[in-house]
């Protein structure tokens, strides 16, 4: 298998810290939203929140070691 062109990765690993600030800021308001007293259905929607965050960091972590180990 051949390696990711180095401008390649550069630009991967440079889009990857961008989507990482910005789940950041979610991750933070997610944190807030649910240190307020929220109704069973806003509790839900947190949850889903919650939910797909999760989902998205683990998929950047995993683009970020793709990247690290073919570059």
């Amino acid at each position: 298998m051949s390696k990711i062109p180095e401008a390649q990765a550069q630009e991967l690993r440079r889009l990857s810290h961008d989507l990482s600030n910005a789940l950041e800021i979610i991750v933070q308001t997610n944190y807030l939203l649910g240190m307020g007293n929220l109704d069973e259905n806003a509790e839900q929607w947190r949850n889903m929140l919650s939910s797909g965050v999760d989902q998205v960091a683990k998929l950047n972590r995993e683009l970020r070691e793709y990247v690290l180990a073919n570059s």
